[in-house]
């Protein structure tokens, strides 16, 4: 095939993929799995075992995407989180679920954004004229105080209209700029600016993200973040937030089955089985506990499940522990078993180097005995064999979606 023919068919392809669609759902195309190097560079890394031997036997594959792999802001690893790149990142790498969490603009139109408050570290913003309308404007770092750089801008600062304007970066800062310029860099050594250049880091409405999830034929996960702003905002209430979250669901005409809301704050849970009842089916109640005195009581457990409440997910640390020198299925674990709840955990691939500083928070509970990168799929194989770990929250789905395939996981 000559260049100019394999050009027309990747166009072709392309456009295929992501032309418009209505309100019902489309046949997903078929998407061609590729996992790269970093699923079996992890393996490479583990230490002699059957766990190691049965993994490394899985390494041709075939590879197909996975409901169990669950894309954790997309493929936020190396791409800027919530991002058109991201998500069709996560997708390739056989993520059967993408997570888009959920704020809201001025306007009151819903985005995907990790938090209402994050546009400073995350976007372009203050590059830009929309810099003026920041909650806090760019402060430069004080040397003399040693007083960090700051700024703060929401997307309730700006209308969705604007918000589509900027572009996405990966998340982070420099604490001593002094100008913006310097501000928004300050990406982590083990990330990467290589996918946040001019032309990538596409932002997206909450509808954008279903329709692309639609086109490409995967499950979604919203989570209703909390809003900075006081609620009700300008009348917008809590209830109407978490109604109109769901109700773009059903205008695109996506079944409940797609679906898993998520949300950190009971009351929104409640809400849905309350007033959603199909969609709470699969509502998901997120922990957001920073140690482990701070998890739910065996009791407070069992009363979730007795409200209908049928999904819980800590952080992976809440789900750990060691015994005789080797990482286990915590208390916490066996306690939500023993309540009846499914388990989704989150999120693989956010430590960083493990070598460096033993998994960070993450791993807290297991500290002690994480060793290096192959410690990643150690601790994946008790969250799923002893914790009972139903899915799995990653910022580079490839890791995950190595794994379920390799143990038949769905």
């Amino acid at each position: 095939m000559n260049t100019s023919l394999l050009s027309r068919c990747l166009l072709t392809a392309l456009a295929m993929a992501l032309a418009p669609v209505g309100h019902t759902q489309p046949t997903s195309p078929a998407i061609n799995v590729q996992l790269g190097p970093r699923p079996y560079f992890l393996v490479s890394q583990m230490p002699d075992s059957a766990l190691k031997t049965q993994l490394a036997s899985c390494g041709n594959g075939p590879f197909e995407k996975r409901d169990f792999s669950i894309g954790h802001r997309g493929a936020a690893l190396m791409f800027p989180e919530h991002t058109l790149e991201s998500y069709e990142a996560a997708v390739r790498m056989g993520a059967g679920i993408v997570e888009c969490d959920v704020t809201f603009t001025k306007d009151k139109q819903l985005v995907c954004r990790h938090a209402q408050n994050d546009l400073h570290t995350t976007t372009n913003i203050l590059l830009t004229p929309l810099a003026a309308k920041c909650s806090k404007p760019f402060k430069p770092f004080d040397p003399s105080s040693q007083t960090p750089a700051t700024a703060e801008c929401r997307t309730s600062d700006i209308t969705l209209a604007e918000f589509k304007t900027l572009r996405g970066k990966m998340d982070a800062f420099n604490p001593q700029a002094l100008t913006p310029e310097a501000f928004v860099k300050g990406t982590a050594p083990w990330r990467t600016d290589l996918y946040s250049g001019p032309g990538s880091g596409t932002l997206m409405s909450h509808q954008d993200s279903i329709q692309l999830f639609q086109r490409l034929g995967v499950k979604m996960t919203p989570e209703l973040k909390e809003a900075v702003v006081p609620m009700p905002f300008e009348g917008f209430t809590q209830q109407d937030y978490a109604q109109k979250m769901l109700d773009e669901y059903k205008a695109a005409g996506v079944p409940p089955s797609q679906v898993y809301p998520q949300t950190f704050h009971h009351a929104d849970m409640l809400y849905w089985l309350a007033h959603e009842p199909v969609f709470a089916q699969q509502a998901v109640l997120l922990d957001g506990a920073e140690k482990p005195s701070d998890l739910p009581s065996l009791a407070q457990l069992q009363a979730f499940k007795a409200q209908g409440i049928r999904i819980v997910a800590p952080p992976i640390f809440a789900l750990l522990d060691v015994k005789d020198g080797r990482m286990t299925a915590s208390t916490h674990a066996k306690h939500i078993q023993q309540a009846g709840l499914k388990t989704i955990a989150w999120s693989l691939e956010r430590s960083g180097v493990m070598a460096m500083d033993r998994g960070g928070w993450y791993y807290q509970t297991v500290n002690a005995v994480v060793k290096g990168e192959g410690d990643i799929y150690q601790a994946l194989d008790v969250l799923v064999k002893e914790a009972g770990v139903i899915g799995m929250f990653s910022d580079w789905p490839a890791t995950t979606t190595y794994y379920a395939n390799c143990m038949g996981l769905r």
